[in-house]
């Protein structure tokens, strides 16, 4: 493996690694090179090794055990480096409603799995990444990444891992709804109380209550798509 340039190191860091593997012939069970070797041989940060290494655990092809390192579940190749799903549309505004359809039937179940199977352990995840979001929003009056770590932390509680692997395939487009779009850091901002009414329904193991204020959240998200692009 060599240094790679600066440009889009994720995806670059991922097909480095993809190629690495196959070379190396590696197989389930096998362990990946350490984090500081990877950031050595490719001349990337730590950040972007983490990233490529998150990616791939949801993914479900690597495991990460705590001082021992990564393994490979299952070998890695072009194939199960996912290409990005594009969106054939100039229009933002076309790109965000199209995306939204996917979102809404994705985290309206996500929502309702999170409220029938949360632990204790999730419930106390999402408590801290609420109030962050909170926080941010009070004082900033946009949460951007706080309110996205909420969102991912409901998929955590589902215990479904192809809900995440559906975040990994459609993460790109996701994330323009956290972006601040048509540059109006308001976007969305009428929302906000409803995380917390869908952090209590979660709470209270209330799968139709939740599905009802996810349904709220992205009800308003459509508003302000439509509202702000006319």
């Amino acid at each position: 493996m060599t240094p790679l340039p600066t440009v889009d190191r994720v995806r670059q860091v991922e097909a480095a690694l993809a190629e690495f593997v196959n070379r190396a012939g590696l197989k389930a069970g096998s362990r990946l090179p350490a984090e500081r070797e990877l950031m050595t041989a490719l001349g990337v940060g730590r950040s972007t090794i983490r990233e490529v290494i998150r990616k791939f655990q949801a993914l479900g092809v690597i495991d990460s055990r705590k001082g021992s390192g990564n393994y490979l579940l299952k070998p890695i190749s072009s194939a199960t480096v996912h290409m990005p799903i594009s969106i054939e549309t100039e229009s933002l505004r076309d790109a965000l409603l199209m995306t939204l359809e996917v979102r809404r039937g994705i985290e309206v179940e996500a929502s309702m799995a999170a409220a029938r199977r949360r632990t204790d352990g999730d419930i106390e995840t999402m408590r801290l990444r609420l109030e962050e979001m909170e926080r941010v929003h009070l004082a900033e009056g946009t949460s951007g990444k706080a309110d996205l770590a909420f969102h991912l932390s409901i998929y955590d509680a589902t215990h479904n891992s192809l809900f995440k692997q559906l975040l990994e395939q459609m993460r790109e487009g996701f994330e323009r709804f956290w972006l601040k779009p048509f540059d109006r850091p308001d976007f969305a901002a009428r929302s906000f109380p409803f995380h917390r009414t869908l952090f209590n329904a979660i709470v209270a193991a209330d799968a139709v209550a939740a599905r009802e204020e996810t349904l709220k959240i992205l009800a308003i998200v459509e508003e302000d798509i439509k509202d702000m692009s006319k």
